[in-house]
């Protein structure tokens, strides 16, 4: 989305100056492209470049000041995620998902539904944090583990359990 609004700006600037607000984009192009395929290292050096070269540019653009603070809030924010950064290009060739928004959207509804004051079922802060954890650990594989240490008789448990079964 930040690249959208800067690709906005960039459009902004072509109305002023043709030639600049083409550069402009094609340098966000090429960060994109950067951080689509996960090098996030070389993309942090082009959005150096290209701040510096919106800091160079003379254009009669109003929006400028904004669309140098964006460009700067941008840079700070790849800074800041570099380590979790996905690699989509890797994940699109075999035919994985790249986009997780349709979960987000089911989990934006499910939860707002149960913060409401009026619902039946209304979760609290803590409730649905549980929650979650508890739904981590089950898709991750960790559940039982974490079980099995918070309970040591658990294992043992499910291993008499089997040796029954094999009886029977």
């Amino acid at each position: 989305m930040r690249i959208t609004v800067l690709g906005q700006l960039a459009k902004g600037v072509a109305q002023h100056d043709e030639e600049a607000g083409a550069k402009l984009t094609k340098e966000l192009g090429r960060i994109k492209w950067k951080l689509w395929h996960g090098n996030a290292i070389a993309a942090q050096e082009v959005i150096e470049d290209f701040e510096d070269e919106l800091s160079e540019l003379d254009v009669d653009d109003p929006n400028l000041r904004k669309f140098a603070a964006a460009a700067r809030e941008f840079a700070v924010y790849i800074a800041s995620n570099t380590a979790s950064l996905i690699h989509y290009g890797e994940r699109y060739r075999p035919g994985e998902r790249i986009s997780s928004a349709f979960v987000e959207a089911t989990v934006n509804a499910v939860v707002s539904k149960r913060f409401a004051k009026k619902q039946q079922m209304q979760w609290t802060r803590r409730g649905a944090h549980l929650l979650l954890q508890t739904r981590t650990r089950t898709l991750d594989g960790t559940l039982r583990s974490t079980f099995e240490r918070w309970f040591p008789g658990l294992a043992n448990e499910n291993g008499s359990c089997a040796i029954h079964a094999k009886a029977a």
